[in-house]
């Protein structure tokens, strides 16, 4: 349970620097714990989407993936940041990444906190 925690706060974290970073992913909320309610949720839906569909899209794509030396990784990422969004809208959370450059670079950004603050963050175990 400790893990789950202590991930799911990394990817909030990862998630709010990519929001600070980039103008073209939004998170609004009518005050701070509006928000900060908002991106745990929005972090749950992330661990989620990466948790069940990320390993089945990597397996549908392994071609692409040995093809592009692991590069196609980066798209992976963004579909998956994408499918958050969606997910989030659906659920009348308000965050929004526009576009699929914005969803790369949100990506990288993200996969590279969250593996800081991984590190960083006690393990569960």
């Amino acid at each position: 349970m400790m893990n789950f925690l202590v991930k799911t706060i990394a990817n909030a974290g990862a998630l709010a620097v990519a929001v600070w970073l980039l103008d073209e992913i939004t998170l609004t909320g009518d005050s701070t714990g509006k928000e900060i309610g908002t991106l745990l949720l929005v972090a749950l839906i992330f661990g989620a989407v990466n948790a069940l569909v990320k390993p089945v899209v990597k397996l549908l794509s392994l071609p692409l993936l040995i093809l592009t030396l692991g590069l196609f990784t980066l798209v992976v990422n963004a579909l998956m940041l994408l499918l958050t969004s969606w997910l989030a809208d659906q659920l009348d959370l308000s965050f929004h990444v526009e576009g699929f450059w914005t969803a790369v670079l949100g990506g990288l950004i993200i996969s590279v906190v969250s593996w800081a603050l991984n590190v960083i963050l006690p393990d569960g175990d």
